[in-house]
């Protein structure tokens, strides 16, 4: 069964940055699998930040998009998000991600909700203050 760490969360200002890990524990998973980002912030639902296929394929949601990038690194089985320009109402737990399904395509990603993904992190805080 894949496991999913995730880290990199912290406090910074508006304007910041920060890059977030997840740590995929499962062969070769993060290179084979939809993986994802998620957020909630407090009182709020989790949302999706950005899904990434097989292939590298990326789609950002539109509060992200320009700010962060989601990038893998396939031999060492990480998932990063990479995040400028932070504002204060990208704070929350942020969360990875992974579907079941193998060598799937962005077109099962992209319309993969919350439910979708199988396995889930624990989480790590992000905090940006104005």
């Amino acid at each position: 069964q894949v496991h999913l760490e995730e880290s990199g969360g912290g406090s910074v200002q508006a304007g910041g940055s920060l890059t977030l890990s997840c740590v995929v524990d499962g062969y070769f998973y993060s290179r084979d699998h939809c993986m994802g980002w998620f957020r909630q912030a407090p009182g709020k639902e989790r949302e999706r930040v950005a899904v990434i296929d097989k292939d590298n394929n990326v789609i950002y949601s539109d509060p992200v998009k320009g700010r962060f990038t989601v990038s893998k690194d396939n031999a060492e089985n990480i998932l990063h998000l990479q995040m400028i320009d932070l504002k204060p109402e990208d704070t929350g737990m942020y969360y990875c991600a992974a579907d079941a399904a193998r060598l799937a395509g962005m077109d099962r990603c992209a319309n993969l909700g919350l439910p979708g993904f199988a396995t889930w992190g624990r989480g790590t805080k992000v905090t940006v203050a104005s």
